[in-house]
């Protein structure tokens, strides 16, 4: 999970950027989409194979 460490004296909205940031990093918003809704094995398979 994304944590971040903020200062007093820091502004919100660098705070939001960080915490965005390490979120991208960690990939959780991308897996999130991704198990929104099941896909099947063999969907998978096809799209992986359209990727290469």
């Amino acid at each position: 999970m994304a944590e971040v460490n903020i200062e007093k004296k820091e502004d919100f909205e660098r705070a939001l950027k960080k915490f965005k940031m390490q979120c991208k990093k960690e990939r959780i918003i991308k897996n999130c989409r991704e198990r929104q809704y099941y896909t099947k094995p063999s969907q998978k398979r096809r799209t992986l194979k359209k990727k290469r």
